[in-house]
């Protein structure tokens, strides 16, 4: 189909783009990863919070980490479940075709699991997108949905090896929210399915928040799809995504360096715990060359964590590891 999706290549993509292929060839970010699973589980956890906070769900972050590490939240019913079934979408980002409509519907299904009436199908009704009473876009008419979605996906299939994956899961991003092909949970899905795409060309991507980024610029990415649908193209789209991935990766960088350094710091600690089970945090600081506070915060976050525990007085105890980091 020709000009099916429609945009135009700029040079403002482009130098996105190889701005990011830059800084992922540099950033050794996978391999930090499986170093440290922490890494990933935060990050993960950072993806689904975002995500679902940006269609209002409510819980905090430290609720949704909970909700995941299987603690007792107080809530809303619905905003719990949503959190459950995105952490088991997440999960299977490595199991699924990135180019298999039936495979996006069982993630659909997966992420509106008890949520919605017809999780994993497409909308059987009209759909449209209100500003208090004002109609600002309408979907495309449902009997059209299972058409569109397979041109998208055909076109997806022909050109993933001529378009660029970084700009191709742009354009089914921009073009699934168009297309809005189920009756809820499109945004989520759609902030999910291009991490499939891109994870599928760079694992890196697997466990980028991506979604954490959009959530900070909410506004611009709501008002940037209203223009596109008003253009009637996905040009400015494609840009706005690039740049939340660049910029994604340039805060994870910074940020991953200083996680690694505190998990490095832990490890350490539990070393000396194992060697000496008795030892003070007086002499874990003179051991490890590092401040007493920074100590303390780094035997909170263990204790937080599960990983220590201390059994009896602080003058005589000793600290017993209770689980592997």
């Amino acid at each position: 189909m020709e000009n099916y999706p429609p945009y135009m290549i700029t040079d403002k993509m482009l130098n996105y783009v190889s701005d990011i292929m830059k800084k992922i060839g540099e950033f050794n970010y996978f391999e930090s990863l499986n170093r440290y699973p922490e890494l990933r589980r935060k990050t993960r956890i950072k993806s689904i919070h975002s995500s679902l906070a940006i269609e209002n769900n409510q819980l905090s972050l430290f609720q949704v980490e909970d909700v995941i590490n299987g603690k007792m939240v107080i809530g809303e019913k619905k905003d719990i479940q949503e959190v459950k079934n995105a952490y088991e979408a997440y999960e299977k980002i490595d199991e699924v075709n990135p180019y298999s409509v039936d495979d996006l519907k069982k993630i659909h299904g997966i992420l509106t699991f008890l949520i919605e009436k017809d999780a994993g199908k497409f909308r059987n009704h009209g759909e449209a997108v209100y500003d208090g009473d004002i109609k600002i876009f309408v979907a495309p008419p449902h009997r059209l949905v299972p058409k569109l979605m397979d041109n998208l996906f055909n076109w997806m299939i022909e050109n993933k090896d001529n378009v660029n994956p970084l700009i191709l899961s742009s354009v089914f991003h921009y073009e699934f929210v168009f297309i809005h092909p189920f009756s809820d949970g499109n945004g989520r899905t759609a902030r999910l399915w291009q991490t499939v795409i891109l994870s599928h060309f760079e694992k890196a991507f697997t466990y980028l928040p991506i979604e954490s980024m959009i959530k900070k610029n909410q506004d611009e990415y709501y008002k940037i799809i209203d223009e596109c649908n008003k253009d009637g193209n996905s040009t400015k789209f494609i840009e706005f995504m690039l740049k939340m991935i660049k910029n994604t990766i340039y805060e994870i960088a910074k940020s991953t360096t200083q996680e690694i350094a505190q998990e490095t710091t832990q490890e350490k600690i539990l070393n000396l715990i194992k060697t000496k089970p008795s030892i003070t945090q007086i002499e874990m600081s003179e051991a490890l060359g590092l401040t007493r506070d920074g100590i303390s915060y780094n035997i909170k976050k263990l204790k937080d964590s599960g990983i220590i525990e201390r059994v009896g007085s602080t003058k005589n105890g000793i600290w017993k590891i209770k689980r592997k980091k």
